[in-house]
């Protein structure tokens, strides 16, 4: 197997930019809503909406009232003024004598008219300017009907009926018509005194309605701002869970949701905390090393101790620097954003091939047979970050490397399942007891008795990395050593197949 071209090697300390979210993606507009105004105007609007409606239908409802009485008052006369007509030598004669007359026209507002006419159409006695009604308005003799019409202009009510004529010589019956109008002041005055006397109570009313309802609605949503003092109140560090039974049914969600924030805020802060300590503490020893080595030989004279000093400052530096490679390469992993939205279309086979041949020139200083077993398909396509999947990868080829003796053998393998793409990196190491397999994918845990180097950093960023893709990681001996000393191990990392509907077709992505 040929080693890789050096110059392609990925920095992993590098961002990659395939890795990150696009700026801008997913960004809502920064405007601010006020719950307050926004439940204001949903009660408001319908409110001042209703309102001239209710103006509109209570001047319809006035009006109608107000029309009541003078209609009934116009039935009277014209009822009245039907009984005084009777025929004189065949012609209409009314018995409506002069005061009558007066008593009829008496209204100090409005204008009142009236009309007589015979069988005929002929003009007997009132106003000649009152037109007649439609050949449709005539019914049967003594109902009283209404209408409107003008006269000079002016609108009126009309009340009109036809009277019966007695003529037993004629086949048909012979009709005359009475008539009485009015103008319409004294209704319109009626209709506005009602309208005052509904409307101007409202003008009082309103008001008082959008005070009482500004402070209920501040009353309601008062204890959001308490909420919001009690939070305020809490020193820098206090993530305990707010006290859901102080605030009202309808914010418990969204403080059940917060405290659930605050106990992964927690949660990650603890982590964090406990990641920097033993950081600290793993860092004490080769720098302390590198210190006694380059004080050790800045006292030496011989040049053959001072050349063995700067050996092992050299070994130390070389510690240190995996150390602090490995820490940061744990603080990315679990930095690393979880949306499927992140992860690329990933061959994992190339991507092991590669990682694979990076590892060669170690493996000939290691003296260890490192191989490799291709799919037997052309492609295991599944989603992910390169960089961080090559990040694991190399640490597992780096742990088997490490924990094989010479002459041992580590192989990579890529296969695929019906539904899952598997990667395995099998070794003829000493092998990891079924005891320890659970710890040993905790930060800076290592077997007791075991003399390889190592920060015990690896297997937690490749838990981590395995987290990050919804990967299983899952240890066993090596099913092909018949060794009992060396039972060796076999890592196994089962990744989800990329459905064949979303495959899309971009460039291949490059992984050295």
């Amino acid at each position: 197997m040929s080693e890789r071209d050096a110059g392609r090697d990925l920095d992993p300390d590098e961002d990659d930019a395939s890795w990150r979210e696009p700026a801008g993606a997913g960004k809502e507009d920064d405007i601010q809503h006020s719950l307050f105004g926004e439940i204001l105007d949903w009660m408001l609007a319908p409110l001042l909406l209703l309102w001239p409606m209710s103006i509109a239908i209570t001047y319809l409802v006035a009006k109608s009232i107000a029309n009541q009485p003078f209609d009934h008052a116009l039935e009277d006369s014209v009822t009245v003024l039907a009984q005084q007509i009777h025929e004189v030598n065949g012609k209409l004669a009314p018995r409506l004598p002069g005061s009558a007359r007066d008593i009829l026209r008496a209204d100090d507002v409005d204008s009142v008219y009236f009309q007589i006419v015979g069988p005929n159409g002929a003009y007997v006695d009132g106003d000649r300017d009152l037109a007649p009604p439609t050949e449709d308005d005539r019914n049967k003799p003594g109902v009283v009907h209404f209408r409107n019409g003008n006269m000079h202009g002016t609108p009126i009510r009309i009340a009109y009926s036809w009277v019966g004529l007695e003529d037993q010589g004629a086949e048909e019956s012979r009709l005359a018509l009475v008539q009485v109008a009015e103008t319409l002041e004294k209704r319109a005055k009626l209709a506005n005194e009602i309208i005052k006397g509904v409307i101007l109570p409202q003008f009082i009313v309103l008001p008082i309605v959008l005070a009482l309802v500004w402070f209920a609605l501040a009353r309601g949503l008062s204890p959001l701002a308490q909420l919001q003092e009690r939070i305020r109140a809490r020193s820098s560090d206090d993530l305990s869970p707010i006290d859901s039974r102080q605030v009202p049914e309808e914010i418990t969600p969204l403080v059940r949701s917060l405290n659930e924030m605050l106990g992964r805020l927690s949660l990650s802060i603890e982590m964090q905390k406990r990641f920097i300590a033993d950081a600290a503490h793993q860092m004490k020893t080769p720098l302390a090393g590198m210190r006694m080595q380059s004080e050790l030989a800045l006292r030496q004279t011989d040049q053959g101790e001072i050349h063995r000093s700067l050996e092992q400052l050299a070994k130390s530096s070389e510690s240190a620097t995996r150390l602090v490679n490995q820490l940061l390469a744990l603080a990315r992993a679990e930095n690393q954003p979880q949306a499927g939205a992140a992860l690329l279309p990933v061959d994992l086979a190339e991507l092991a091939r590669s990682a694979v041949r990076d590892w060669v020139p170690a493996s000939f200083n290691y003296r260890i047979d490192l191989g490799f077993e291709a799919p037997a398909e052309d492609e295991v396509p599944i989603e992910g970050n390169p960089t961080m999947l090559r990040e694991a990868l190399s640490n597992l080829i780096d742990n088997a490397l490490r924990y094989t003796p010479a002459g041992g053998a580590v192989t990579v393998r890529v296969r695929r399942t019906e539904h899952e793409g598997v990667v395995e990196v099998e070794d003829t190491g000493p092998g990891i007891p079924p005891a320890e397999r659970t710890h040993v994918f905790e930060r800076f845990y290592r077997i007791l008795g075991s003399s390889a180097e190592g920060s015990g950093l690896g297997l937690a960023i490749v838990r981590e990395i395995a987290h990050q893709h919804g990967a299983d990681v899952d240890i066993f001996s090596n099913p092909r050593s018949n060794n009992a000393k060396l039972p060796g191990s076999l890592f196994r990392l089962t990744f989800p197949l990329r459905a064949p509907d979303d495959e899309p077709e971009p460039d291949p992505p490059y992984y050295g």
